[in-house]
């Protein structure tokens, strides 16, 4: 497997982009959103992840973070992933979800090709990640989360988006503290 795009050094911060299979919005419900923040949340606490920006899309999630004391952001990333997959099925088999009748077959039929046994697969293999080398890159990469929800129409401002970062560089309510970037 290609470590082109991947998080495979120590100490670094990167952008990084997780996706639904098939780029399904999955994260048009409230509840979904909450599993991936209170998934962030734990691996702030016990997996050593900084967090500096993110946005929760409807189908993919970007980041601009790292991890530290000694913990590997490949490491929590596949964690992550793995936990939000289980966290996310389970939520669309026992809460109220309309879409229940589409969204498990199709992330059942994602796993058609795997040689492991798997039941269902949420997140697309790997993930997109560039190392950050630069202020440049950091405000780039900061602009181009916050503005996501702008260009798709969802908000006017970056800032009214409740599943970003963005509300905390407002110092507005937050579901998801971050490490506030000065360079800004």
């Amino acid at each position: 497997m290609s470590t082109k795009y991947k998080a495979t050094t120590s100490g670094n911060a990167y952008f990084i982009t997780l996706t639904t299979v098939g780029w399904v919005d999955v994260f048009t419900r409230v509840n979904q959103n909450y599993t991936i923040i209170n998934a962030l949340q734990y691996c702030q606490k016990n997996k050593g992840l900084e967090i500096y920006a993110y946005c929760i899309m409807s189908s993919h999630i970007h980041l601009l973070c790292q991890a530290v004391d000694g913990f590997i952001l490949s490491d929590v990333i596949r964690d992550l992933k793995k936990f939000t997959s289980k966290k996310i099925i389970q939520t669309i088999i026992e809460e109220p979800e309309s879409r229940r009748e589409w969204l498990l077959p199709h992330f059942e039929k994602a796993c058609e090709h795997l040689k492991r046994d798997q039941k269902y697969k949420v997140w697309q293999n790997g993930y997109h990640a560039e190392i950050v080398e630069s202020n440049w890159f950091i405000k780039q990469k900061v602009n181009y989360i916050y503005n996501n929800p702008v260009v798709y129409k969802i908000v006017t401002l970056p800032e009214d988006y409740y599943f970003s970062s963005a509300r905390n560089y407002a110092d507005l309510t937050n579901e998801l503290e971050v490490i506030v970037l000065t360079l800004l």
